[in-house]
């Protein structure tokens, strides 16, 4: 009730339904979607102050505050404030040193902002921490193979992601751009492929595309492109490519 209000462009009715959200699975969400329409509404400050207030507010559970501090973090990233979402869980980390969630996040700002040595110590470090934490094998993997360095290294870590998600299709994607980088062509084509069917996310899109226009297959690039453009018209990744090779 609280998504339809706001997508009606009923923001004050959709803050008092999502405030009904008790404690429980669906809780921080729902303090996030409360912050989110107070940043659009009053700006990122009293975003992020209302999720302060509710951090400062959870004394009984220390998980859902560690969730609290990562919702803050996501406002910050959705806004492309990554060098402050840096900061705060800079912050967190040093009360919570071995947090995995903390860290695996941080990991993910780290990239952004260039700071690649942080990014990968604390991937390094969520893995002994999570052994069984196929995402963060699969995001050191893919930021190698994006970068097109240590490929060897990155197949090896998206490896250990498929054997401990075998279903994932994000982690399939990963897979098809390291096989890509490797120059298997065919293999990549046949890897993102399926992982597109198995979910039609633009990234994926992105790579397939991409995979096709640079093995000389155009057309079908193309067919690619348009139609996850038309249903994303504004995702980053997707944009990227399309300026990358103007087609």
């Amino acid at each position: 009730l609280g998504a339809v209000a706001e997508a009606r462009q009923l923001p004050s009715v959709a803050m008092d339904w999502y405030r009904q959200v008790g404690k429980g699975e669906y809780f921080v969400s729902a303090q996030l979607k409360i912050a989110g329409v107070l940043s659009k509404r009053d700006g990122m400050a009293a975003g992020r102050r209302y999720l302060r207030e509710a951090q400062r507010a959870e004394t009984e559970s220390p998980e859902t505050r560690i969730q609290l501090i990562l919702a803050e973090s996501q406002l910050l990233r959705d806004a492309k404030a990554h060098r402050e979402a840096f900061d705060l869980l800079s912050e967190a980390i040093q009360s919570e040193p071995d947090t995995s969630d903390l860290l695996y996040d941080r990991a993910m700002v780290a990239e952004k902002i260039e700071m690649l040595d942080v990014m990968e110590r604390d991937l390094r470090r969520v893995m002994e921490l999570k052994p069984d934490n196929a995402h963060a094998y699969n995001a050191l993997g893919y930021s190698l193979a994006d970068r097109n360095v240590r490929l060897q290294e990155a197949l090896e870590l998206v490896q250990t992601a498929v054997k401990l998600a075998p279903g994932d299709a994000f982690i399939q994607d990963s897979l098809g751009w390291v096989q890509y980088r490797l120059g298997r062509t065919e293999e990549a084509l046949k890897t993102l492929t399926a992982a597109y069917r198995a979910k039609r996310d633009p990234e994926i899109a992105a790579h397939l595309g991409e995979i096709y226009w640079t093995s000389g297959n155009r057309d079908e690039a193309l067919k690619v492109w348009r139609s996850a453009l038309s249903e994303n018209p504004e995702h980053e990744a997707l944009n990227a490519v399309l300026r990358k090779y103007q087609p």
